[in-house]
């Protein structure tokens, strides 16, 4: 196992009816005039937004609100949100939404608390000094960004998809009631499910350190975001099973199914952004038609590892050798994707890159990654090509 430094300061109220203590909690955390940043027409149709700024007109605290937040949150945005907050004098960012919402709120909060381009972070040119405080009302249930140090966003100019993480921009506090997912459509549901599962999966896939307890929760945690999601494709309504894949979706990305490992490989979420920057699709979805491709290209060079998780994630029995068991685990695991309605390859997703189109995105990822980069296998823009091949 690596030394590591465990850091998860969100305060999180779990539970119905949570978001009625939103005034109290932005209080508690020194907020006087607040952006509220969402997404779509979901959170107004819901009647949440309302509710929201009911509770904030009975305490008396001062709002302003900025809608807008797409899957893939665009730079665009987050100019405009941090105009608004400079000309309104905001000093708290609620985020009501899901991962979307809640990355572009941070960007937002990086931008007015560091001077110059807030695309300098997400492009690796300098770091944040600070981040306006946050708060998160959690609608979806998928990017963990409600207790990570992560957001991602994409520069439309360059069709470009980068993330940045940074203490700094973690939320203060994460109301999450489970009753507020239930108005989602399946299909981001299981985008959700299969996002959350990747997280963890990019962390237990390495080739440097390992804790058995770690690998225990992690594979506890997809075992049980796996039951619980082909519950909800049967009874989308169940309360409980959405509520153990939004903690899942917490869990899965603050740091807690890493402890002890080099980091984690998280080249299937590099690939992946490619696509969601050309394409715009689903980030889960795009997640789960590249896994197989990329699982196969790596699994020899982390054998151990995919042995393990076959068995002890996904069942299959441990007879034979070990490249064949591994190889059952993947077969499994993309037959689960299928059970869910996730696709398993680019055809599925309903893309076909040209082969320049495949090039530009190989390229772009190894520039993305500095190069190369990779724990279950290092690769290179040549490995990046070739797995984006395979996944046609």
């Amino acid at each position: 196992m690596f030394a590591f430094n465990y850091f998860t300061p969100t305060r999180v109220v779990f539970g119905r009816d949570t978001e009625q203590k939103v005034a109290e909690l932005i209080k508690t955390f020194g907020g006087t005039k607040v952006l509220i940043h969402y997404g779509g027409g979901s959170v107004v149709r819901s009647g949440l937004l309302k509710r929201v700024t009911d509770t904030l007109d009975a305490a008396g605290i001062a709002y302003v609100t900025l809608g807008g937040a797409v899957p893939n949150p665009r730079l665009s945005l987050v100019y405009q949100g941090i105009e608004l907050c400079k000309k309104e004098g905001v000093d708290f960012l609620l985020a009501v939404g899901g991962g979307s919402a809640i990355d572009s709120a941070k960007a937002i909060g990086y931008g007015v608390a560091n001077g110059g381009d807030v695309w300098d972070f997400y492009d690796y040119k300098r770091k944040a000094a600070g981040c306006l405080p946050l708060g998160v009302i959690l609608t979806l249930s998928a990017t963990g960004s409600e207790m990570s140090d992560s957001s991602v966003i994409t520069k439309e100019e360059g069709q470009i998809k980068r993330g940045y993480s940074s203490d700094f921009g973690r939320a203060k506090f994460a109301i999450m009631n489970p009753e507020l997912t239930m108005t989602l459509p399946d299909y981001q549901t299981a985008c959700g499910c299969a996002d959350i599962m990747m997280h963890t999966m990019e962390r237990y896939f390495t080739n440097g350190g390992n804790m058995e307890i770690t690998d225990a929760i992690a594979e506890g945690l997809l075992r049980t975001v796996m039951t619980n999601a082909e519950i909800l494709v049967k009874d989308p309504k169940n309360y409980d099973a959405r509520a153990e894949v939004m903690w899942a979706g917490s869990l899965s990305h603050n740091g807690l199914t890493g402890c002890g490992s080099d980091g984690g490989d998280w080249m299937t979420h590099k690939l992946e952004h490619e696509l969601g920057g050309l394409y715009d699709v689903a980030h889960g979805a795009g997640l789960t038609a590249i896994w197989g491709s990329w699982a196969r290209y790596v699994y020899k060079n982390c054998l151990p590892r995919f042995r393990r998780f076959a068995v002890n994630v996904m069942g299959v029995e441990p007879t034979g050798s070990d490249e064949a068991v591994a190889l059952k685990g993947i077969e499994a695991m993309e037959a689960f994707y299928r059970r869910i309605n996730m696709p398993t390859n680019l055809r599925e997703l309903g893309v076909k890159p040209t082969e320049d189109e495949l090039v530009t995105m190989a390229h772009k990822c190894a520039v993305g990654v500095g190069g190369a980069k990779g724990s279950a296998r290092l690769l290179k823009e040549a490995d990046m090509l070739a797995i984006y091949r395979a996944s046609l």
